[in-house]
């Protein structure tokens, strides 16, 4: 068995979530900092609340708005390039 591959093994990690939980457990690393815990996940409490990390509402919003734009630059394009065909005949 190879020696000194394995990361070091912290077995009081302490972890520190946005809702103010804190708690121990065994990592690799020495801190943890999550966005959401056993304390505040919806799924556990039964609250029923979006959960939104980083925007991905809005992520996903501005990429339907942009897709429906290309969408409508390619039928002007269609389009013109039509008239300019039937303009030649």
């Amino acid at each position: 068995m190879k020696k000194d591959i394995h990361p070091k093994y912290y077995p009081e990690a302490e972890v520190t979530c946005d809702c103010g939980a804190k708690f121990t457990i065994g990592s690799t690393l020495p801190k943890i900092h999550t966005e959401i815990c056993y304390q505040c996940n919806p799924l556990y409490t039964g609250e029923k609340k979006i959960v939104d990390t980083a925007g991905r509402v809005e992520k996903f919003n501005a990429r339907i708005k942009k897709t429906k734009q290309l969408g409508q630059n390619r039928k002007k394009k269609k389009e013109s390039k039509k008239a300019t065909l039937s303009k030649s005949k």
